[in-house]
């Protein structure tokens, strides 16, 4: 390992340093870099690193590796100023972290982390870190009179919500890895997916694909009149460039402050590019869910098999049936199902329907702690596990769903 002093002139250049309280708390870490540099690396702590990234010393640096755990959650302020004067000398930013609450990581990553890995590092996950980081173009915001992506305006899109009927029901996960699923359903001819995250407040769509969020999403959401294709387009960011993205903003908003009017003008914007519109929703019923449920060819509602999920759909299906409301839109996708062998799970699942008076039309395989581990890498299921039986099953459901559309289409024509 190279110490701090080395970062100056030696041969080879020092392209990254390690910044925390004391790297050889993190011993995989050092044996990771050295791995993927050599020597071409150094060393800082939290107080040095301000110093020394705002000198042009520091111009050869490539990339940060900030180091983190539990006890320097105490000092944020001052890893956030590491990661300030990082951005403003261009340095890329990947996050080390143990046992680091949720909260203070989604701040500094908002401040400007470009990559999260936890610790203990997985095999290979820094090396494969390093390598998005230093090949991933920087998403601007589109200059004014450029397009980001074409509006084609001549497709007739299906549009899917996705909702959880409780929270945890793994309805984001499901509505990212369905997107995803749909865009590759095809390699000759592939369809052209939209993901729109309409949960303002807490969505995480971009935390599953790894993407920014940005303030063009509420401009473009609160002035649905002014709206065209091209407007929307651009509000849009690409996923693996096959994936279309529509995050939720920036910042936390009131559901309440778009209406129905704005969603429908969303969606419709969005029917007419798209072949498919997935809809991550809130777990809440709001005035614009009517608007998103009408507009919707089918509602893919998940729910577990517990007690809260019972509830929620009995007192979901008599407030949609009291306002006359199409409650048949609705498909109950059971996340965390019985095994095939688990016979009295299976008896669990079919008194659940019985007394809810409902059918429950996919059962969705428990994929186990794999499938959070690839959430938080910011990447679907097809790239980190494509064999899970989660991913699997997913994949059949979103080929049944193409075939149908394609079925469809042809007897129309």
């Amino acid at each position: 390992m190279t110490d701090t002093s080395a970062v100056q002139h030696d041969t080879p250049p020092i392209v990254a340093c390690t910044i925390s309280r004391d790297v050889q708390i993190f011993d995989l870490l050092i044996e990771d870099m050295e791995a993927a540099l050599g020597d071409a690396w150094g060393d800082l702590s939290f107080e040095d690193a301000v110093a020394f990234l705002g000198q042009k010393e520091a111009r050869s640096l490539q990339f940060v590796t900030i180091a983190m755990d539990v006890n320097d959650e105490d000092n944020l302020p001052l890893v956030s100023e590491v990661i300030a004067v990082a951005k403003a000398a261009k340095i890329k930013v990947i996050l080390i972290a143990e046992d680091v609450s949720p909260t203070a990581l989604h701040q500094l990553l908002r401040e400007g982390g470009d990559e999260f890995v936890p610790y203990p590092l997985p095999e290979n996950e820094l090396a494969r870190a390093i390598e998005r980081v230093l090949t991933a173009q920087e998403v601007e915001e589109p200059v004014e009179g450029t397009k980001k992506f074409n509006a084609s305006g001549n497709h007739s899109g299906v549009i899917v919500p996705v909702q959880g009927v409780a929270g945890g029901t793994g309805a984001t996960m499901f509505a990212v890895n369905l997107a995803w699923e749909l865009a590759n359903i095809d390699k000759a001819d592939p369809p052209k997916v939209c993901l729109i995250d309409l949960d303002f407040q807490f969505g995480s769509v971009s935390t599953y694909l790894d993407l920014p969020r940005r303030e063009a999403v509420l401009e473009m959401l609160t002035d649905t009149e002014s709206m065209d294709s091209e407007a929307f387009m651009q509000s849009l960011l690409t996923y693996e460039e096959k994936l279309h993205v529509l995050t939720a903003p920036t910042d936390m908003i009131p559901l309440d402050m778009i209406g129905p009017e704005d969603i429908a003008r969303v969606l419709e914007v969005a029917r007419v590019n798209f072949d498919y519109i997935i809809i991550d929703m809130p777990t809440v019923m709001v005035e614009w869910s009517q608007t998103v449920l009408e507009l919707a060819h089918i509602y893919l509602a998940m729910i577990e098999l517990d007690m809260r999920s019972a509830q929620n759909t009995l007192r979901l299906k008599r407030a949609l049936q009291s306002e006359d409301l199409p409650f048949d839109k609705i498909r109950f996708i059971l996340n965390r199902a019985p095994g095939f062998t688990d016979l009295n799970g299976k008896s669990r699942v079919k008194r659940l329907a019985d007394s809810l008076g409902i059918s429950i039309d996919v059962l969705m395989p428990d994929g186990g702690k794999p499938v959070m581990q690839s959430s938080d890498h910011g990447a679907p299921m097809a790239v980190n596990i494509p064999k899970n039986p989660l991913r699997k099953e997913i994949t059949k459901f979103a080929k049944s769903m193409h075939d149908v559309n394609l079925a469809e289409a042809e007897a129309r024509a």
